[in-house]
């Protein structure tokens, strides 16, 4: 018997690697791409629309609802990442304007029908800063009945990239992620510790940029692009945000810990912070009665990295058929 597609939503900030995202979920035939919200982050509100509608034109998508979010952090005013995805999110390709339009719906609005509609529980993608998510969790908490899980790109527990600990997303607007690990449902944090491993190969990236489907040679100019923030001799080819979602579509290549995380929220250095406890016991501080609630959430610590380069690209070029996956499965917990 075929499994179903899994519902999912994905929340994003169009930029080079969301736009490779997109790509990916609405070509996997084990995801059933249901609505995108937009929010400011790698560009502004309006050019991630616009860049959001693009790709999914690009694709010969279907007719995906695409709705506009919030322009600003919660408390944080608004600041992009045009130094690494170009002036217009995208790596400056010169893309023609689309021609589709975006919902007249506001995505909290979108966010909240797409997920209460849906006949099964959703599994919510965000690979943006959290601000629409924690809006649409404090305006409306009776969705969280129907999210499966909500799998988000963001934080790190080693090396930051916006600051020495902190990644970006969750530093753009760090009270929205601090509302997200409150959500009451089971969440996993695809962070920087796998998000930066999953490198698609050079010759593979040539061949993608070769070829005249309008999606897969997308892909090839996006992944063909460097970072120009990561300096002389950065690889090419970096997945990024859409590992993410391979890791929804394909829960075995994922391996994660439960761990408490908590988000600094306070001035300075650290601000922006994901603290991941892999303590194997209680330390001092706790000891003398410093304890706090901590949420628990499931933590990716290691990946199979060419796993999802093979993913990516039957998916992207449309070689493959269901892939072998089980929609709906869950990262595997080693025992700690």
């Amino acid at each position: 018997m075929t499994s179903r597609p899994t519902p999912v939503i994905i929340d994003c900030d169009t930029g080079v690697d969301d736009a490779l995202a997109l790509l990916f979920a609405v070509r996997h035939p084990g995801l059933d791409l249901r609505a995108v919200s937009c929010v400011a982050g790698n560009t502004d509100v309006d050019q991630v629309v616009r860049n959001t509608l693009t790709v999914l034109e690009q694709a010969r998508a279907p007719a995906v609802p695409v709705a506009r979010g919030a322009e600003r952090p919660l408390l944080e005013p608004l600041r992009t990442a045009l130094h690494v995805h170009g002036k217009d999110g995208m790596g400056d390709l010169g893309l023609p304007a689309p021609a589709r339009r975006p919902a007249d719906v506001d995505a909290v609005t979108l966010l909240r029908h797409a997920i209460l509609d849906c006949d099964r529980p959703v599994t919510l993608i965000p690979t943006a800063p959290l601000t629409n998510i924690a809006l649409l969790l404090r305006t409306h908490p009776e969705v969280t009945r129907n999210i499966e899980r909500i799998v988000f790109m963001g934080g790190a527990v080693a090396t930051g990239n916006a600051t020495p600990v902190a990644e970006f997303n969750v530093w753009h607007d760090p009270e929205a992620a601090a509302v997200l690990l409150t959500a009451g449902v089971p969440i996993t944090m695809y962070g920087l510790d796998v998000f930066q491993r999953v490198l698609v190969p050079e010759a593979d990236v040539r061949r993608l940029r070769g070829r005249d489907e309008p999606g897969a040679r997308l892909a090839g100019l996006l992944l063909s692009r460097p970072d120009p923030a990561a300096g002389e001799g950065a690889p090419h080819g970096v997945l990024g945000d859409a590992g993410t979602v391979c890791s929804v579509a394909d829960p075995e290549g994922l391996t994660t810990h439960r761990l408490p995380v908590e988000v600094n929220l306070a001035p300075g250095p650290a601000r922006g912070q994901t603290v991941v406890d892999r303590r194997p016991r209680p330390g001092e501080a706790e000891l003398h009665g410093e304890a706090r609630e901590q949420a628990l959430v499931d933590v990716a610590l290691d990946i199979d990295a060419e796993r999802y380069v093979r993913l990516y690209l039957t998916t992207v070029e449309g070689t493959g058929d269901r892939l072998g996956q089980r929609p709906g499965q869950h990262p595997r917990h080693p025992a700690s």
